[in-house]
């Protein structure tokens, strides 16, 4: 036999596509040529499948005078990573005859290293997800690899440490144990960094972001430098609450292309921190071949951005589309992209350049020219988007001398927990698409926010009075009908009206 086919995958943006890896042998001077538009760490696989094969016991490729031909099938679909090591070196043996086995239904990938270890590779449950649904029952990857892939159902899931070891399973000398399904640890236990029981005093920041929890509102914290902004942001997402099957799976395999925790199933909602001298491309995604950026990996979780008015005009700018629809899209010349963003965006910043205006212990430095360069940072369009506005000041020092006196992240979460249940309630009967208040679109808000007539006229009078934009008005409705639902309230009275009014910034829209 002097052809052979074996199969694999390729990720394609966010998902897998299945490639065909098709060796062909024929006489004449030796070469090794790779056909496919592959790319550099596919081109170098030829060495690495030449000593791997060697050191696994079969004579090498190189050994033989022999014209090798490799075709990665779609041609057009640019090869990239180093995956197809594994199919590339099952082929040629196929081909050689040097092993015999039937590749049909079954996947490979793999990483080889020169002595025919297998090493882990990205994407594994995405392309697990991509065969199953494309009718292949059985999938050989690192076994690095193999509890991520073992998440999904319906199809057979073996981990490998060498290919001297998957070649021993296919050709029925030593079986390699099927991995079982993946079950989730869910131990109630948040990746929260900090607790708000370790925090002192900030009550109306830790009713802001309680507030936000329960709807998935986007909120911003401002006050002086060193009040504990950043601990308030690491302690939100304690009080988020855990991901769902589907929701970890969705999250677990944009990591996984990512690179991101080694092959760990995502349970808790993710929490991404980029510094402000990130770049736009690294927040937002792009790429010549569009690759997910912060606000993807931050999907279903929080995205904190510390210093908010440092970070790059364009970049603060580009959010709008994520925070009103979810997703953002990439256009670039090779490629279009769409990536899923459902995100909290958690954002904190100084008053001012030096941290210290309209503060009544220290003087502020900033001339007034720096005082508007630094608002002009936030546009009018970016504040209306963020629905809670919160200041954190100063501490007294007696405050922080005493023990932990506030209230646990848990009992908080045990609040948001009760309602988020109440929103599902109401939207699973009214509208199955919406899950949280703040998904609720303006044409649906009144319909289904079930704000009182007397809450409506202080509502209008206020929004005339503090000039809130059409977008703004809306969101204040849906902050309130969090708050109600927070105090176990089916309809949102003026009381709650007014507590969300007070989340608006006091400044822009």
């Amino acid at each position: 036999m002097s052809f052979a086919k074996v199969y694999s995958a390729q990720i394609n943006l966010l998902s897998g596509t299945i490639v065909s890896v098709e060796t062909d042998l024929s006489r004449g001077l030796h070469s090794f040529s790779m056909v496919g538009l592959p790319g550099k760490a596919v081109d170098e696989a030829k060495d690495r499948v030449s000593s791997a094969v060697k050191n696994s016991g079969f004579d090498s490729p190189k050994s033989k005078n022999q014209k090798i031909t490799v075709s990665l099938s779609p041609a057009d679909l640019r090869k990239e990573g180093s995956l197809f090591d594994l199919p590339i070196a099952l082929s040629y043996l196929l081909a050689a005859e040097a092993a015999h086995f039937l590749p049909e239904k079954k996947i490979f990938l793999g990483e080889l290293g020169l002595d025919g270890t297998l090493r882990p590779v990205r994407g594994a449950l995405p392309l697990a997800e991509e065969a199953r649904r494309r009718g292949f029952t059985e999938i050989f990857l690192p076994e690095e690899n193999a509890e991520e892939a073992a998440l999904l159902c319906g199809i057979s899931v073996f981990g490998s440490g060498s290919l001297r070891e998957v070649l021993d399973h296919l050709s029925g000398e030593k079986k390699i144990p099927a991995c079982p399904l993946t079950v989730p640890k869910r131990d109630g236990l948040s990746g929260a960094l900090e607790d708000f029981v370790d925090i002192k005093g900030q009550e109306s920041a830790k009713r802001g972001l309680e507030i936000a929890a329960a709807g998935g509102h986007n909120i911003a914290m401002y006050g002086p430098p060193g009040t504990g902004k950043t601990m308030l942001a690491r302690a939100f997402s304690g009080i988020l609450p855990d991901l769902s099957m589907e929701e970890s799976l969705e999250v677990t395999g944009i990591h996984s292309i990512a690179g991101i925790g080694a092959g760990k199933i995502v349970t808790c909602p993710p929490f991404r921190s980029p510094h402000h001298t990130a770049s736009y491309v690294s927040l937002v995604g792009g790429g010549a071949y569009p690759k997910p950026g912060e606000v993807t990996l931050a999907h279903r979780g929080v995205l904190f951005l510390d210093e908010f008015p440092e970070f790059e005009q364009r970049s603060i700018e580009a959010l709008r589309e994520p925070m009103e629809e979810n997703f953002i899209s990439i256009t670039r010349a090779r490629k279009t992209a769409i990536f899923p963003s459902n995100f909290i965006l958690v954002a904190a910043m100084n008053p001012c350049p030096c941290g210290n205006y309209l503060s009544d212990e220290s003087i502020c430095r900033c001339s007034p020219l720096d005082l508007v360069r630094y608002n002009k940072k936030i546009s009018g369009p970016i504040i209306d988007r963020i629905d809670l506005w919160v200041s954190v000041g100063k501490i007294d020092y007696e405050k922080l001398g005493e023990g932990k006196n506030g209230e646990e992240s848990g009992s908080i979460k045990a609040r948001v927990l009760s309602a988020r249940e109440t929103q599902r309630k109401r939207f699973e009967k009214a509208e199955p698409g919406i899950r949280l208040n703040s998904d609720i679109k303006a044409k649906d808000i009144l319909k289904l926010s079930r704000i009182s007539a007397p809450a409506l006229g202080l509502l209008n009078q206020s929004a005339e009075r503090l000039a809130l934009s059409a977008r703004a008005y809306h969101r204040v409705i849906k902050v309130a009908r969090t708050i109600a639902d927070l105090r176990g309230d089916a309809e949102v009275s003026p009381e709650h009206v007014l507590e969300a009014l007070q989340y608006r910034p006091k400044f822009g829209g």
